[in-house]
């Protein structure tokens, strides 16, 4: 099934596409999912043939951009090309996958076996049937941010042919990923993120724990009925490797606690419950409601030949009892899933038999080809982030060094979000363009 709509946003030509895909394209007879992506243009630009760059979401579970302006890489890249936008599979208006799907599978092995069907490689075979079906086969540039650039090192191993250029924002991975080396290399990262939010913010020492303290008391319920734990208080933390991250814990925490009436006069009484406003806003930061592939795929963006992946962020929790859950200050944790979420999260409790299969999983399809990458000519332009919290600098530079034709910006001026600042994109594109450009069809 194929289609096209068309319509304008601000200072954007807008085409959406949908099309049939293989859920699984080792084994078509599986049947089909559908994928959605969208395309966009400068309107005075709209019917010329321009290049086109798509973008590689962060994620896993992560849809395509919904943009309200041109303002950032995007107003950047629509002067020169067209923009594509991907729904990944099982995201957004791509046929998703929640709860509900998930509770439909009559055992915990059909629906592992469905979920490993949402990787890397499925995603990239995705993409280049688009490529191939609506935008002609010609080759394209991609942008990975984040989860998008583990995608374009599977690109540039599976379909390199696809490719001109690739840009990537804090987002290369290891090319023998190891989830227990990665979450070796985090805590600290997070610890030092939390050391700097109490240094900025030092009043909310004593109020986190105050917090803390009254959900060990237990019975504070979310508004969707889910009991509040000081765990999963603590995985409010997550946001803590973002510019602006420091600034919105901090303002959660400041609305979190309301005065109670005393119940006889209507005075204000000594004790103090967690407010309506604190409950609602922990809610949506932490149900996954939107993105619950990011969950449940976690740790699977790690699986790589042998060897399970093992629940490796609780495994590397317990060397580090500074986040125990009785510590204090109470410190927050950052991009780590617990197996406990798959029981305390409504919306990923559906996932939970399943997820416990992957975490067992002895083998798993390579995602990056070693000596493919090692002999690449497609032009790569990456920005690592120094202090990045959820993708370790030092990884990516090994990466770097094993990867041809990648030239690479190291910087601390950015967090892990510093694909919002234009500065960034334009960086990178002038370091492909310096460097003699990326590699037509001609």
């Amino acid at each position: 099934m194929t289609g096209t709509l068309t319509y304008t946003l601000p200072g954007m030509r807008v085409r959406e596409h949908i099309l049939d895909v293989p859920l699984d394209w080792t084994d078509p007879a599986r049947g089909t999912i559908r994928l959605f992506a969208r395309d966009i243009t400068a309107p005075s630009r709209a019917d010329e043939d321009l290049p086109c760059l798509v973008y590689l979401q962060g994620g896993p579970g992560g849809k395509g951009p919904r943009p309200l302006d041109t303002s950032g890489w995007l107003g950047h890249a629509l002067r020169t090309h067209r923009v594509v936008l991907v729904d990944q599979r099982g995201t957004g208006r791509s046929t998703r996958i929640d709860g509900r799907r998930m509770s439909a599978f009559a055992t915990a092995q059909e629906g592992a076996d469905f979920l490993t069907c949402f990787r890397a490689d499925s995603i990239v075979a995705d993409h280049e049937h688009l490529r191939r079906t609506v935008f002609g086969g010609r080759r394209w540039s991609t942008l990975g941010q984040s989860y998008g650039g583990f995608l374009t090192m599977t690109y540039l191993s599976q379909a390199p042919e696809g490719l001109s250029a690739c840009y990537v924002t804090g987002g290369l991975p290891a090319l023998e990923p190891s989830a227990a080396e990665v979450y070796r290399r985090t805590y600290p990262r997070v610890q030092a993120k939390n050391k700097a939010f109490y240094r900025r913010y030092p009043q909310n020492v004593a109020h986190v724990a105050r917090i803390a303290d009254r959900l060990s008391e237990g019975d504070v319920r979310l508004p969707d009925g889910d009991v509040l734990t000081v765990r999963r208080f603590q995985s409010l933390g997550i946001d803590l490797g973002m510019k602006p991250g420091h600034e919105r814990l901090h303002w959660l925490l400041d609305e979190a606690f309301t005065e109670a009436s005393d119940g006889t006069s209507g005075q204000a009484s000594d004790r103090h419950e967690l407010s309506a406003t604190f409950l609602h806003q922990v809610l949506a930061r932490t149900s996954y409601s939107d993105n619950p592939l990011f969950a449940a795929l976690q740790e699977s963006i790690y699986g790589h030949g042998a060897g399970p992946t093992a629940w490796a962020a609780q495994g590397e929790r317990a060397g580090h009892p500074q986040f125990a859950e009785d510590a204090r200050p109470l410190l927050f944790t950052g991009e780590m899933i617990y197996p406990w979420m798959f029981e305390e999260i409504a919306e990923l409790r559906p996932f939970r038999g399943a997820v416990e299969l992957l975490a067992a999983r002895e083998k798993w399809p390579p995602l990056y080809a070693p000596d493919r990458l090692a002999a690449n000519d497609v032009p790569v332009a990456a920005a690592v982030y120094h202090d990045d919290m959820y993708v370790d600098a030092g990884l990516q530079l090994d990466t770097v060094s094993r990867v041809g034709a990648v030239q690479t910006w190291v910087t601390n001026e950015y967090e892990h979000d510093g694909i919002r600042d234009e500065r960034v994109f334009t960086r990178l594109t002038e370091l492909v363009r310096d460097a003699g450009g990326g590699i037509t069809d001609a």
